[in-house]
């Protein structure tokens, strides 16, 4: 019969990364937790966050913290370039896209840029990755590339049209796909001429 300690490792193995809540349902005490950080199995990533202390770590670690401490947000703009290969810049925040009603997630790290969406700007072009053996919540290409021109203001039109120009010309994302996602974030307009000189 599996112990508890065995029973948290077997969560955190599954899981990736901890939260004390994903305990109940397992009838582990939160107890547990601090036993396995000072038995150095665990570690404390930070409030409220834990993972194995010999864990691999990936280039978008950070990304999988967040994904694990705010579920439902969406790692978006240029969280999502550079998680797609699709930047040279390396954003110091995370971008996140949140409902516009959600409440503002509060922790000191890693530090996020919070973009509330609603409806189907939130929801559509959506893609689940593994990442650090936790499933993260990032736009796809062809939503992210439109996302940019939507924020043009928050995060320049250079980065939009870098942006543009690496997806089409690697051929990862297809017209369709890009008049799409224009749409529905209603930048069909600011996009066009862009997307003509492309084509």
């Amino acid at each position: 019969m599996d112990t508890t300690a065995d029973k948290l490792l077997n969560l955190v193995h599954s899981e990736g990364l901890l939260r004390p809540s994903d305990l109940v349902p397992l009838g582990i005490p939160r107890v547990a937790l601090t036993r396995a950080v000072r038995s150095g199995q665990l570690e404390r990533i930070g409030r409220g966050l834990y993972g194995l202390a010999e864990r691999p770590i990936s280039a978008h670690g950070t990304l999988a913290e967040v994904a694990r401490r705010v579920p439902k947000g969406v790692i978006c703009l240029l969280s999502a370039l550079r998680f797609h290969g699709l930047t040279t810049q390396a954003p110091f925040e995370v971008w996140l896209a949140i409902d516009n009603k959600a409440a503002t997630p509060r922790f000191d790290y890693p530090l996020l840029r919070i973009i509330r969406f609603s409806g189907a700007g939130l929801t559509e072009g959506v893609e689940e990755h593994i990442v650090d053996n936790v499933t993260i919540r990032v736009t796809g290409i062809a939503k992210t590339v439109a996302d940019c021109f939507k924020y043009r203001n928050k995060i320049g039109l250079d980065v939009a049209l870098e942006a543009l120009r690496e997806a089409w010309n690697s051929k990862r994302m297809t017209s369709d796909e890009i008049w799409r996602y224009a749409k529905i974030d209603r930048v069909s307009n600011v996009m066009r001429p862009y997307l003509e000189s492309l084509v």
